[in-house]
This record gives C-alpha cells, structure tokens and sequence, in this order.
C-alpha cells in the first residue's frame, strides 16, 4: 500500500489534562488512544477516526515509484526495486515484487474495516450534530467503496465484509462474485450521495460529486471487455479456461445494458457539474491551450495558473503544509520535482517518459506523428499537440532555473539530454544526461522528464529538499467527460461521443473530428491517453480493453539526441540549444537496461498473495497464477 498512515491526534490533548494528586490517577487509559465510547461521543474525535480513513489512500500517484512506469507512459530509471516483475510478466503469489507501485489486498483491507467500524458505530455516535453525523457516514460509505474500487480494479472480485469482524470470528471468507462487488460498491455510493446531498463542501473530503464520479468509473469498468465473460475468454486462452470466471466478470447477461448504466452514471456528473473551459466553440492557440492544461495539472493552486481550473477536480489528495480537517495528510507537500525532474536540478528522474507516449501526441493539425515524415523526424517537438509541452520536457525544453551551483553551466535554463558536439571531435554530454557532471546516476534513461504536476513557477523551489503544494487528482470532470464519450460510442451515440470528445480537443487547441466506428474509438481511446497521462490511468484502461499485449507489453523505446556543428561554427561555450549553430539529429532505440517488457495474460489481475491464501482457505486464486 502506498505510504503514509495516519495516527489518530489526540495525544497531547490528553496529557495537558489537569493532574490530581487523588488515587484516580490509578485508573488512566492509555495517552495514545481513545476508548470506542469517547470516541463516537466527541465530534472531533469521530472525525478524526473517518479522516484516519481517508490516510490509506496515500500520496495518489505522487509516489516515488509511479504506477506509469509499469505502462507504455514511462520507465522507472533506477534499478533494483523489482518493478521487472510486473513488467516482465513474472509475478507469482509467493511474492517478491515491488509492493509500493501498486496497492496491497491486505492494506486496502485495512482501509475497508476502519470504514466499517465508523459505518457501525456512527449511527449510534452521542455527540450532538446529526447533519455532522450524516456526513461523515456519507464518507465512510465513499471511502468503503473506492477502497472495494481498488481493490477490484487490481484483483478481481473480493469478500464482502460489511461488517468489522472481532477477535474470535471465522475470517474463512469466499470471494463474491464480481457482479455481487459491483452492485456493492454502486450501493455504498448510492448511500454516500444521499448522505452527503447538501453537504459543505471542502477540498479533499468526499462530495456528492465525489460519490457520483466513482459510480460513474466503476460502472465503466463493468461494462468494459475484461469485465465481460464472452469477450475476455475469447481474447484469452488464460481467461477462457478459468474455472471461476465469475470472481473477474460478468459471466452472461445484458452488456449494453452494462454501457447504459455507465452512460447514465456519466451523464448525470456532467449535467451536475461543470468543467474547464470546455465550451469553446473552435480551438484554443496554443498558447492557452498549453496555459489550461497547467493550471488543470496544478489544480488550480498555482501562482502562474487559473484557479478557475480547480472545478475540474471531483475528488482529490489536498496537499498542505499543515495538518487541517481537509487534508488529513501529515508532512506537509509532496516532492513531485524531486521524485520525477531532471538530475540537472538535483532531482531523482523517477518516473520518466518513453518514446511511445512522446510519438502519440498528435501534430497541431491533428495528424499523427510519423518518423517516416522526413519533416517531423527532422523536428520532432514541433507543432505538436500543445499538452505535450505542459506534460514532457525533452532536450532543448525551456524550464526553471538552475540551482545556484549549475547555473554557471546552463545559464539558459534549458533541458539537456543530449551530446553536444564540442568542436574537437568529442561531444559534451547534456547536464541532465547520465553522463552529467550532475549527479549522474540519477540522469533519466529514455532522453525525457515530467512537466506535468511540477510547479513551472520560479519563485516555487521543487528541487533538493523542497516539497510543492499540488492536489492530486483521484477523479476530475474531465474523466467523467470521456467516460462518457466511451460509454456513448459503445451504445451507438456517436453524435453526442463527437460533441463532448470536441469540447476537450477545443480546449487542448485541436480541431474537431468528424470520425466514426473503429476510426472514432481509436481517436478517443488516444485522447484519454494523453488527456489523462500521468494520472494513473492507463493501466486500467490498457487492461480493461485488453490491448495490453500491444501496449504495456510492448518494449522500451527511447531517445537519442545529438547536436553536430554546422559547417564554419564554433561550440558555444556554455552549451546553448540552438538550430542556427547546430544540426540536431533524433535517434529512436530501443533499451533494456532494466527491464525486458513482455506481456502474459495472467497479469490481466494481480495474484492474491501466498500468505492471503494460508489465512483465509476460502479464497481462489487468480486465473494464471
């Protein structure tokens, strides 16, 4: 499970009580923890318990290690932390793979019963605020929910358990059907938009629309190809002959009107909210198509953004520098720049872009990049689609300033990922490269970095030891926006699919599309793709199309960016990106350096782990495994 969890606060409220030199002092409870009865009888304390809740959803995607290292987004740079057994396909129930990347069964289980334990004890609480009460039910359903979420997305279906289980009961529990989690989870958010209808709202706490956006995903996912029973056995010979296809998917039934509910769950978050700057009428310049695109990614809370941008996000991971009511999470920002930025500012190239997400950013006319064009491959970054620039930086990429002890080097403050010919035969070796003078082992492999989510503002330090205040995106507007335009496709709506998926063209500065049947999918399925890249996205969506034996299995592919001098031109010194002093050639290849990818179809869900199954007999495991 993702780090971080969250202590209930108390401690020094109880130790500043006032002493007494009577013999009560014999009678004390720990000064750790509260007992079940001053704890529902308090408001503050029980939320403090709901916001407990809240701390196993973790950092989001501002992880370290990211969940877009194990898809055709990005490779992680650094060795030796057992991503390769994802990726690689080798991952068995005995363990041994890296547990960080991707959410734990047991964790979210753990999230699941500090749910229940308030869905129970709440209704009866003592303190004296029922509209308080109702909501913070309301959140427990939600939470309850999107951890069920989790954990079928990841796992299959999963034991029902309502319910907080005592000391002496039989945790002997089978798998429900998917179809059964499934009506589960809808359930709980159906109680969680009634509770929380009319509610205050406040950033990084569950809303009606947060309630209604969830329904919204996990419907589309039901109604998707891995999750119809027909199609994934027919796609999958691993799939086709699992015995218990019932605990993945729905094994018959009404598929459309599977696309229906997933239709109408959309529908109902657009007519009820409002997003981005997604009514223009013709497409946005470049300039302000990027600029949006920013401010989406900041959530609004940047300096140079749009705060307006912040309408766009439905459920998010507030991140503050101090612990409050809305944020819950302690230790205040996160270290997005650190953790992703180049090693030319001191940061640890984690998460870093492959050629393949870098090529299907399309052409500002809408056309696909082609390396066969002569003029694109002679100028790769132009003229692409504008929120390419918002999300990658790339060799020659303008970007913040240096640190003070690099600045002397690269005054211009550009991404150099490059070799730079050096006029005596040699060629110097780009800052941000992993020949860099600059920390080199943390230099990215693929020739990319992130922009997005990164604070681009100069006075924002994102380097070293600094943290930035950025939200994470758990659901946004604009997800509900394309869950729609999929779900209309699949029923046959292709006009209201073209309306909406021009309305996010518009704004990314892309002309409208007039397409339709594989042609239109295909067009939508790449505008999700990099509509919502980096957002812990395309691992479900590669997955749940069953296209991920030619995308995430697909191998590494990266950049190879080299400068030689014009002829009669001297080096500039210090190195400068610059077309009139130097030709510029982009070489595509492939790498291996620490993972070989490949697909195998049993990774369609992840193994329930060894020691799950010695606890609980009654479990099943995963086809494949």
């Amino acid at each position: 499970m993702k780090k971080r969890r969250l202590l209930i606060l108390g401690i020094l409220a109880v130790a500043m009580l006032p002493s007494s030199c009577s013999e009560d002092f014999l009678d004390t409870q720990p000064l750790d923890k509260f007992s079940a009865d001053a704890t529902w009888g308090d408001k503050a304390l029980s939320e403090a318990f709901v916001f407990n809740v809240y701390s196993y959803l973790g950092y989001g995607g501002f992880e370290e290690e990211g969940l877009a290292s194990i898809t055709d987004e990005a490779m992680f740079t650094h060795s030796g932390r057992d991503i390769n057994f994802i990726t690689e396909g080798t991952l068995s129930a005995a363990g041994g793979f890296n547990t960080r990347i991707v959410p734990q069964w047991n964790d979210l289980f753990l999230a699941v019963r500090q749910a229940n334990v308030a869905i129970e004890q709440l209704p009866e609480a003592t303190f004296d605020d029922n509209e308080a009460k109702d909501r913070l039910i309301g959140e427990a359903h939600f939470l309850r929910a999107y951890y069920y979420h989790e954990l079928q997305r990841y796992y299959g279906s999963v034991p029902i358990i309502d319910r907080p289980y005592g000391l002496d009961e039989d945790y002997s529990v089978p798998r429900n059907t998917y179809a059964e989690n499934v009506d589960f989870v809808v359930a709980d958010l159906d109680k969680a938009i009634g509770l929380l209808e009319g509610k205050e709202e406040n950033a990084g706490r569950a809303t009606v629309l947060s309630a209604m956006a969830l329904k919204s995903r996990v419907l589309l996912y039901a109604a998707s190809d891995l999750r119809d029973g027909p199609t994934a056995s027919a796609n999958s010979s691993v799939l086709g002959s699992y015995s218990d296809l019932d605990l993945v998917a729905y094994p018959s039934g009404d598929r459309m009107a599977r696309w229906n509910a997933a239709k109408s769950a959309a529908k109902a978050v657009l007519d009820d909210a409002s997003g981005y700057k997604l009514d223009l009428t013709s497409p946005a310049s470049p300039e302000e198509a990027k600029s949006t695109y920013v401010s989406i990614a900041m959530g609004g809370g940047s300096s140079i953004g749009d705060a307006a941008a912040a309408t766009e996000l439905l459920f998010e991971r507030t991140h503050s520098p101090l612990f409050t009511q809305e944020s819950q999470w302690p230790l205040g920002g996160i270290h997005q720049g650190i953790n992703n930025g180049p090693n030319g500012y001191h940061n640890w190239a984690g998460n870093t872009p492959i050629q393949q997400l870098v090529d299907d950013y399309v052409m500002m006319d809408g056309s696909k990049f082609d390396w066969s064009n002569p003029e694109h491959a002679a100028d790769p970054y132009a003229n692409r689609d504008p929120r390419f620039y918002a999300t990658i930086l790339f060799d020659g990429a303008d970007w913040k300033p240096r640190p003070s002890d690099v600045a002397t080097m690269d005054p211009n403050d550009q991404i150099q990922t490059g070799s730079y010919d050096d006029g005596s035969g040699g060629v110097i070796p780009g800052i941000d490269t992993r020949d860099s003078p600059i920390e080199n082992w943390n230099g990215s492999r693929t020739g990319y970095y992130v922009r997005k989510f990164i604070d681009a503002d100069p006075g924002v330090v994102d380097n070293q030891s600094s943290a930035q205040v950025v939200p994470w995106p758990f659901l946004r507007y604009t997800e509900m926006v394309l869950n729609y335009v999929e779900a209309s496709i699949e029923t046959g709506d292709e006009g209201e699919a073209l309306s909406w998926l021009n309305k996010i063209r518009f704004r990314a500065g892309l002309p409208a599309i007039a397409a339709s049947g594989t042609e239109l999918m295909d067009i939508y399925r790449n505008e999700r793709r990099v509509e919502l890249a980096y957002e812990e996205h395309r691992y479900h969506d590669a997955r749940r199309w069953m296209i991920a034996a030619e995308t995430l299995g697909r191998g590494i592919k990266v950049m190879k960016t080299t400068a030689t001098l014009k002829p009669g031109m001297t080096p500039l010194s210090p190195y400068r990106h610059d077309k009139t002093v130097y030709d510029y050639t982009y070489n595509v290849v492939d790498n291996t350096e620490n993972e070989t990818r490949t697909w195998d179809d049993k990774m369609y869900y992840l193994p329930i782990s060894r020691d799950e199954l010695n606890r609980n007999s009654s479990l099943v495991q995963n086809p494949g495994y």
